[in-house]
């Protein structure tokens, strides 16, 4: 007996029935809707990123030490990276097992999942998408904590160097601070670089680094807005 009819022998005995075309369609459907899900996820993700290397203001090169290195350590999403990592995963396997995806290799699959992210990702991050992303998360998501907790905790540290809050008054000599505990602090800024975007007037939200003079006085010698822009911290 031939192959080919012990093939067809084997159907007949085995009872095998063609799969029918729309269950053929309907994989490959599912497998292109959860690569563009997975992409449009990882996109939102590195949104969240860019954002979070937005806030570590790496203008300030200088003063990239010890501390400063954990500072950066300290506001990086690792979880927003995770989640990048994962999407970027099930877009892989996505379009892999769709109709023609065997005709890409492994690197094309992962760099065009990769670049479809990331240009969503910027365009989102651009709009302002990943600011909002974030911070969804940290209301809706009780175990989360937000970038910006993480960086008031960062800036909060008076001893090391770091200090951050909202300007209550401004003379010539110095002004009076309100940290994020609302604790008063004398600052005084006489030879301090102050960033351009920076307005020293009532209500503007700055970072500092600088020098513990006392437990309430403290001697500036940089003056940065909080979040890039001479952005207002919103009242208690």
């Amino acid at each position: 007996m031939k192959g080919s009819e012990k093939l067809i022998e084997a159907i007949k005995q085995q009872d095998i029935q063609p799969v029918p075309k729309w269950q053929f369609s309907l994989k490959n459907g599912l497998a292109w809707a959860g690569f563009l899900v997975a992409v449009v996820l990882g996109a939102m993700a590195f949104s969240v990123i860019l954002f979070a290397i937005q806030q570590t203001d790496f203008n300030m090169v200088s003063h990239l030490s010890h501390s400063r290195l954990e500072m950066f350590l300290g506001l990086l999403p690792f979880i927003w990276i995770v989640f990048l990592i994962v999407f970027l995963a099930v877009a892989f396997y996505s379009i892999q097992y769709s109709k023609k995806g065997y005709k890409f290799t492994a690197a094309k699959l992962v760099g065009f999942s990769a670049l479809l992210s990331i240009l969503l990702g910027t365009l989102f991050f651009i709009g302002g998408g990943g600011h909002q992303l974030e911070h969804a998360f940290a209301v809706n998501v009780d175990v989360y904590e937000s970038l910006q907790q993480r960086k008031t905790k960062l800036w909060s540290m008076p001893e090391d160097g770091y200090l951050s809050g909202q300007i209550e008054e401004v003379s010539a000599e110095y002004f009076v601070l309100k940290d994020f505990n609302n604790k008063a602090w004398k600052i005084h800024y006489e030879s301090a670089f102050i960033a351009p975007v920076v307005r020293l007037e009532k209500g503007e939200t700055v970072k500092l680094i600088g020098k513990l003079a006392s437990k309430d006085e403290f001697t500036a010698e940089e003056i940065r807005p909080w979040g890039g822009r001479g952005t207002r911290m919103r009242g208690k």
